[in-house]
């Protein structure tokens, strides 16, 4: 899809998404980028990496998606607040995913890494869990989501690295998603405007835990979004050695429109 920035200089949305069960016998990722239907430019992403038993984790991604669609068809750019509606998203998906916790054999859990693009490429990322969005410029990356993990608190007081964090015992323990009796942690951040460069990545931990930042940055710079994606899950299932769990990604790069 293109659009003309404000500055009058055309540029190109290019999106892609990826994929993987992992070793894990279910997949419980979800993963969907959305454009809209009437404005050209204008673009929601979505990672929910789904937890609850054989068919819980997959229904409560499968409902933030659901929600993510519903809440996006309805937004128009630049009258509606893009930030309220990336908050509706996971507060409605929370409270549908509770719902159906009435009838679950487990009670269904997911994580949310979501951002949204409008036209000017104003940019805003939502995330609950330890789903994350990642800012690259270029390949360097200006600013990443902090997990609701037991461990990112540990990090944060300064008791563990982030490279210990990685291989931590519980690194899988959350302090906060959808699903859950207490509502979930909404963390926003906003980005005035997206550069000519400038990629946004979503994905689930069953991707990140593999890579560092620069790795990351490394790949998304050197590559199309789709050969990006592509090379990003081929090389956590190598690292994963046959342990890996589901993975998913979304990336959408700007580029000018030559």
């Amino acid at each position: 899809m293109s659009s003309t920035a404000q500055a009058a200089q055309a540029f190109r949305l290019t999106a892609a998404t990826g994929l993987h069960k992992g070793d894990r016998a279910y997949q419980q990722d979800q993963v969907e980028v959305i454009t809209h239907a009437r404005i050209k430019g204008c673009a929601l992403a979505i990672v929910a990496d789904g937890m609850g038993g054989k068919s819980g984790g997959r229904k409560a991604a499968d409902q933030v998606l659901l929600t993510g669609r519903q809440v996006f068809e309805r937004y128009v750019p630049h009258q509606d607040d893009a930030a309220e509606l990336l908050h509706q998203l996971v507060m409605e998906a929370h409270l549908m995913i509770k719902l159906t916790a009435i009838t679950a054999e487990e009670e269904p859990h997911s994580t949310v890494a979501a951002f949204l693009v409008n036209p000017d490429l104003e940019a805003w990322v939502v995330h609950a869990g330890d789903s994350r969005v990642y800012h690259f410029r270029g390949a360097d990356m200006l600013r990443r989501t902090s997990d609701h993990s037991f461990v990112q608190r540990l990090v944060d007081e300064g008791k563990l690295s982030e490279e210990a964090a990685n291989t931590h015992p519980q690194s899988n323990l959350l302090t906060g998603c959808l699903g859950t009796q207490a509502d979930p942690p909404v963390t926003l951040w906003h980005i005035d405007r997206m550069g000519f460069g400038d990629t946004l990545l979503a994905c689930s931990d069953g991707l990140w835990h593999y890579f560092t930042a620069k790795e990351m940055g490394a790949i998304v710079h050197a590559l199309p979004p789709r050969e990006a994606g592509e090379m990003l899950i081929s090389k956590a299932r190598q690292r994963a050695r046959g342990g890996g769990d589901n993975l998913s990604v979304a990336l959408l790069r700007v580029d000018p429109l030559k």
